[in-house]
């Protein structure tokens, strides 16, 4: 995908040779002269970059700052200002602001240009892969209220938070709340999952490395710590450090400082440290898996999510936001569910938690033909019953989907559901307590 850059200068010959410098094979540049226009612009088309100048005839370059940051999210581009000599107090304001870094005019130097502006482009990627794939908090259910009144108070102070909970049950979501209700919302949100890379790329994705550090090190690399300096840095999976990284995290949360890979210079971490884990942390240092003392660390105000079997009530709200997003990604025209296919989700357990009512959405949407999604529409992704791979269900499991489907069948008639099933209608009701389908 070719990256956009979008220039903004009033000066015709300056944004002529910002563009000429900035073109390649995959980068798009575009400009435009002065902040209305350049609005317009960010309206028509999605941008990586935005480059403006701050001194303007009319609205000026803090204007569009604002406008832009005033959209948060990963998706948003990010901003390299341009000021004249003796105006960088304006560029720091900008940066106050959102802006992700400044260069002085004149600009003698097209490779320090393209240096700058392929840092935004990294720093883009990573909020965009940082962006949360699930919905915004949703919840309704007391145990979740209890979850975002914890989170909201703590959001306030700098203290480290912990998230623990089954997998897929929103934990960046709740990471990036925390970040958005703290007064570091207008920094950077960066993560990174500590079980996708080795532990050489992991070390040298978390505090960066210096020229040369190893072999294919041909520039330095600023790490994710480093990136979110000013902002809040989201450690995902936190039980997959190895010990040596645990040793090196456990340095940057005493002493706020850490070196890069090859280096020797100390870097302060301005950073609000946020960690997340689906395995019991506890167990695992019993079983000498993860240092006590980071543990210690991390847990400064530890949270757990609940699971969705916790709060059934919350799905019909999160199915309906979860079903906007997917059309919204498919490039379809919006989809309702069926009353029975609401129905049928509210009773179904998700042992994949949040993400797999994402997935069963978004496959459903896929299949749909109409534009509303029903019983059969949801029925395609139910787990397979047996073959090479499938999940083999319980007994249990096998019971309550037939009542389950008996009930849906004859719309709820609980006296015919349990003639069809051959059962008495006292155990009926029995078995509806007993596996949570009242």
């Amino acid at each position: 995908m070719s990256e956009r850059i979008l220039v903004v200068d009033d000066e015709e010959g300056i944004r002529t040779f910002l563009a000429d410098a900035l073109s390649a094979n995959q980068r798009v540049v575009t400009t435009a002269s002065n902040v209305d226009e350049a609005e317009a612009r960010l309206r028509e088309h999605s941008y990586q970059v935005v480059l403006t100048d701050l001194r303007m005839p009319g609205r000026g370059g803090l204007d569009l700052v604002r406008s832009v940051c005033a959209h948060p999210g990963g998706s948003r581009p990010v901003i390299i200002v341009l000021t004249a000599h003796g105006s960088v107090d304006v560029a720091v304001e900008a940066m106050k602001l959102g802006a992700f870094e400044f260069l002085e005019k004149p600009v003698s130097s097209p490779a320090a240009l393209r240096d700058l502006v392929g840092r935004a482009l990294a720093r883009q990627q990573i909020n965009d892969h940082a962006d949360a794939r699930l919905p915004q908090l949703t919840y309704g259910a007391p145990a979740m209220e209890r979850v975002v009144a914890s989170l909201r108070r703590v959001a306030k102070t700098k203290a480290t938070v912990l998230l623990s909970g089954e997998s897929g049950t929103g934990k960046e979501v709740a990471a990036r709340s925390v970040h958005a209700w703290s007064d570091r919302a207008s920094g950077p949100f960066v993560a990174i999952n500590c079980a996708s890379l080795s532990e050489t790329l992991l070390e040298s994705e978390l505090f960066g490395h210096e020229k040369g550090a190893f072999t294919g090190a041909t520039a330095r690399k600023k790490g994710r710590i480093e990136l979110s300096n000013g902002g809040t840095f989201f450690l995902d999976e936190v039980g997959e450090l190895k010990p040596a990284l645990q040793a090196r995290m456990l340095r940057v949360l005493q002493e706020r400082t850490f070196e890069r890979v090859g280096g020797s210079e100390s870097i302060a971490a301005d950073v609000r440290f946020i960690a997340a884990s689906n395995r019991d942390l506890l167990a695992m240092i019993d079983a000498g898996e993860f240092r006590e003392d980071l543990y210690h660390r991390l847990a400064v105000f530890p949270v757990r999510l609940p699971s969705l079997s916790e709060r059934p009530e919350d799905i019909p709200r999160l199915a309906e936001v979860l079903l906007e997003r997917a059309c919204r990604a498919l490039g379809r025209a919006a989809l309702t569910l069926e009353p029975d296919a609401e129905a049928l989700l509210a009773t179904t357990r998700f042992t994949g938690n949040i993400r797999e009512l994402s997935n069963v959405l978004e496959r459903s949407a896929i299949m749909a033909e109409g534009d509303v999604i029903g019983v059969n529409d949801l029925m395609l992704i139910q787990r397979a019953v047996s073959g090479a791979g499938g999940a083999v269900p319980t007994m249990e499991e096998v019971e309550r989907e037939a009542i389950r489907r008996a009930l849906l069948h004859f719309g709820g008639n609980r006296r015919k559901a349990a003639e069809h099933l051959g059962i008495g209608l006292r155990t009926l009701y029995e078995k509806l307590k007993t596996y949570g389908l009242q």
